[in-house]
């Protein structure tokens, strides 16, 4: 009996302590916020997710009359910070900022310890930012199409740059590669900022990198700035061809960055987070910094954006594997 009375109090402390979260989020809804929020962002500060973070939110705080803490978290690929936001109360005071590689994780690493879709609640994808493809000035080719036809005839001679296997310039190049049917020597390096440094000094011939980045290398003639891996051209730079529209049809590829909470957080305090972030990144003053720097604004709904995770997990899982990408 009296074991039968421990278990039974057992239940009913727990059941209370599910009651009591419960009433909790209830409650955390219908005054949302009426605390500070965390923003995690799961990689080193000054990135691009980092600033994206800080922009979106500073402008947070003003609209909603609350702090906004931007916390870095960086390790792993981003997989710590991201689980940090996984287990959470999902109350939406703690959100995290993801880029394209949450979706890569998902499908290259067999060690996760979330699930992509499950324990994640999107609320919007706020940018797309298409690589610029960048030659080395010495290579006899002034376009894309140029460079894919001496590519073609000079198999294996020519190298590019990424910041190491399973990065999104490395699956981006290889996708390219594999739809252009050329083939270059991948050199992996720490960083960005390391393999144009390279590329300077032509240990590399051919990458894929941020376009705002390097802006000041392709202006100045140093790299070749020839084409860039969105789906359409670029507000910012409408004299600037497509990868598709240069020989390769249907290639495509945007590092995007989106904000998401944990899952079963109420959807009230989803859509008021997508609302509120969507008008924030399409106010004039911030949307012209965004396109300027040749980005695609898009605050698509919750919706949308877990169907452009699903998609892109799906899509880069696939060329990773064929690659032999493992990230454990």
């Amino acid at each position: 009996m009296t074991r039968r009375c421990y278990a039974a109090a057992q239940l009913f402390l727990a059941s209370l302590a599910v009651i009591s979260s419960s009433a909790v989020v209830a409650q955390s809804a219908a005054d949302y916020p009426h605390k500070p929020i965390r923003v995690i962002v799961p990689f080193s500060p000054g990135g691009g997710s980092d600033v994206i973070a800080r922009l979106v939110g500073a402008r947070l705080s003003e609209r909603l009359g609350q702090t906004v803490v931007v916390d870095n978290r960086p390790a792993a690929s981003g997989i710590v910070g991201t689980d940090l936001v996984a287990k959470a109360l999902p109350d939406g005071y703690t959100l995290v900022l993801v880029t394209s590689t949450h979706a890569v994780n998902a499908r290259l690493s067999t060690k996760l310890p979330y699930d992509l879709m499950r324990d994640f609640a999107p609320i919007t994808e706020v940018i797309a930012s298409p690589f610029g493809a960048l030659l080395q000035p010495s290579l006899p080719a002034a376009t894309m199409k140029e460079f894919i036809t001496y590519a073609k005839v000079n198999p294996g001679k020519l190298n590019y740059g990424s910041s190491g296997p399973g990065s999104s310039a490395h699956l981006a190049t290889e996708l390219f590669m594999s739809m252009a049917g050329v083939q270059m020597t991948h050199v992996p390096y720490k960083g960005v900022a390391q393999y144009v440094t390279a590329q300077l000094g032509n240990e590399i011939q051919f990458s894929l990198s941020n376009m705002f980045s390097t802006m000041g290398h392709w202006k100045t003639e140093r790299l070749r700035l020839v084409a860039h891996t969105g789906p359409r051209r670029l507000e910012a730079f409408p004299d600037l061809p497509t990868i598709a529209e240069s020989g390769v049809p249907g290639y495509e590829s945007s590092l995007w960055y989106g904000f998401m909470a944990p899952a079963r957080t109420p959807r009230p305090i989803v859509t008021k987070l997508y609302q509120e972030i969507s008008a924030i990144v399409r106010a004039s003053d911030v949307r012209q910094m965004l396109v300027a720097q040749g980005n695609d604004v898009i605050t698509n709904t919750p919706e949308a954006f877990a169907q452009v995770i699903k998609a892109d997990a799906e899509k880069w899982g696939a060329v990773g594997k064929r690659l032999g990408v493992k990230l454990d």
